[in-house]
């Protein structure tokens, strides 16, 4: 028989080893919404149409920091290369106007490549069937927001 939690135990461990960062990045993102509603929702109709509206908001106007702050609908009608090299040449056109202001380079406006739910550790990948070779680096890790290895 499972022990039940304590007032000093929580539920479930912090910090497990199978949570899904993604998902508890988007249900954080989506707890500090304005609008969540801090007593829970009066109606399962309520409740489905703020997830409706947030989902429209998350998918088409939020700007995503993992994905170098475009909306994923940019990213999937193939805009994002485009918006990040304008993104980049108005960065570089304010640090020559204002060197004063930089202390370094400017971000990073590269795309990332593709980005993956559950990406495997190289470490943990298996050999001898190509899988770790054909991965690239951004699927396999260095952070969101790095730049070139």
């Amino acid at each position: 028989m499972a022990a039940t939690p304590s007032k000093h135990q929580p539920s479930r461990p912090h910090g497990v080893s199978n949570d899904n960062p993604f998902s508890e990045a988007l249900f954080r993102t989506c707890k500090y919404r304005p609008g969540w509603p801090t007593r829970g929702f009066a109606s399962i109709e309520a409740a489905r149409d703020w997830v409706q509206a947030f989902v429209g908001w998350y998918n088409r106007e939020h700007r995503h920091s993992a994905i170098r702050f475009v909306t994923p609908e940019q990213r999937h009608r193939g805009e994002e290369r485009s918006l990040l090299e304008k993104r980049s040449r108005v960065y570089e056109l304010a640090r020559a106007a204002r060197p004063e202001r930089w202390s370094g380079g400017t971000r990073c406006w590269k795309p990332i490549g593709s980005v993956w739910l559950n990406p495997e550790r190289p470490d943990e990948m298996p050999r001898g069937h190509g899988t770790a070779d054909a991965l690239p680096r951004e699927a396999v890790g260095g952070g969101p927001m790095a730049g070139p290895p």
